[in-house]
């Protein structure tokens, strides 16, 4: 899936009246009714896209504190925890609540910084310095960070664009017609010194959302993804690893029919939700290609693998798969895994998931890479600090630089009036 970006902005009087709100409450403090709350970024995960609630009180879930975090142990050699992080936007106010989310974890060590590249047309997938400079700022703070991008094969990328011209399309691929797009973005990542960015190229292929699938002719998009390795490969200064990344399960064609190839695939990837409604976690590892052929197909090429996605969704707040998904990738140590963090999947900026939300915390806080975490919920939690805002607290949809200076979205109740 990909991130849907946000609705054009609201009609100038809503405007007019939320910059004199904001200017009131800004110039004379705290008052009632106005606050400011971060916002969940909702978007449907395929195969079957749903819509998705906002939650009234658009601020992180307010979780109990750990009583006692557990004690950091050193792992044995070649047993190292993977690197963990989290999406939570695609653009630079994902980076900005990178340290909030690791604040909430206890200082926990987020080593992988995940966004996406639109897809809308081809200068947004060459990936804009403007984007990426954040992102690139934000990775080369410390050697050991790893930066996570999500990059279209195809513009037009959620647009419904039918079998027959994705076949048309894939050809052109094919053809080397879209070449020198990949070949711009993959000098910008070099020039803004990210050579080592880990690019996650056409993902859930196996689905039936994007442009970019493989469905309608398997060979032709293999083939296409090898040219666009080849020419990101051919950049100087380069790093790269490809990330191969379906969804869980058969989808719309088993993704081992959309495998291209070991010499243009340095990791193996799985985009895993819990989905659909009713499946336990013993049938989501045990079903057609899903988490173990998924573990066993790597190790057979001989390849690490990865979560860019997962999270909660058709089951609710399942504080079981949470329980079990973290200590299924602590067993099997992928490279990295980034949880999807807005409604319905995440435990920090959606409020809906509390049992899950506390339970991914206990087991994370304080996480660094020498320590080995629990995977269950600590018994005594202290209460929250900060009270959460009132149901009926309406976000106000100023624009990002707006949302970025006050540290996120306006919050202002309307029953006053």
């Amino acid at each position: 899936m990909a991130p849907q970006h946000k609705r054009a902005g609201v009609r100038r009087l809503a405007l007019g009246a939320a910059a004199v709100a904001a200017s009131a409450a800004l110039a004379s403090g705290p008052a009632a009714g106005v606050g400011v709350a971060r916002a969940a970024d909702p978007r449907a995960p395929a195969p079957s896209p749903m819509p998705v609630a906002t939650p009234s009180a658009l601020t992180p879930a307010a979780v109990p504190l750990p009583s006692a975090p557990a004690p950091a142990t050193t792992p044995v050699a070649g047993q190292e925890a993977p690197a963990f992080g989290v999406f939570l936007k695609s653009d630079g106010r994902g980076v900005a609540r990178m340290p909030l989310f690791s604040h909430w974890l206890g200082g926990a060590e987020l080593r992988a910084g995940h966004t996406y590249l639109p897809g809308h047309r081809w200068h947004d997938i060459e990936g804009s310095a403007d984007f990426l400079k954040v992102w690139a700022h934000w990775r080369n703070k410390k050697p050991d960070r790893m930066l996570v991008l999500n990059v279209p094969m195809q513009e037009r990328n959620e647009e419904g664009v039918s079998d027959s011209e994705v076949r048309q399309l894939l050809r052109q691929g094919v053809a080397g017609e879209f070449d020198h797009h990949f070949r711009v973005l993959a000098e910008r990542l070099v020039e803004l010194q990210v050579p080592d960015t880990v690019i996650v190229l056409g993902w859930e292929m196996n689905g039936t959302t994007y442009t970019h699938r493989c469905g309608p002719d398997p060979e032709a998009w293999k083939k296409y993804w090898n040219r666009i390795v080849t020419t990101m490969r051919s950049v100087p200064g380069q790093k790269f690893r490809f990330d191969f990344t379906p969804s869980r399960g058969v989808d719309a064609v088993p993704w081992t029919k959309c495998y291209p190839g070991d010499d243009t695939v340095d990791i193996i990837g799985m985009d895993s939700y819990d989905q659909p409604a009713g499946m336990s976690f013993d049938q989501q590892v045990k079903e057609p290609y899903g988490l173990q052929h998924h573990v066993d197909f790597a190790k057979a090429h001989g390849k690490p693998i990865s979560y860019p996605e997962w999270g909660l969704f058709r089951n609710g707040d399942n504080a079981e798969y949470m329980r079990r998904m973290l200590a299924w990738m602590e067993e099997h140590k992928p490279l990295y895994n980034t949880l999807t963090d807005y409604c319905p999947h995440g435990v920090w900026q959606c409020g809906a998931n509390p049992r899950s939300s506390h339970l991914y915390r206990s087991a994370l806080f304080g996480r660094t890479d020498s320590a080995t975490p629990p995977v269950t919920p600590t018994p005594k939690p202290t209460p929250p600090s900060t009270p959460p805002p009132p149901a009926d607290c309406t976000p106000l949809d100023l624009g990002s630089w707006v949302e970025e200076w006050l540290g996120g979205k306006l919050c202002l109740r309307f029953d006053w009036w």
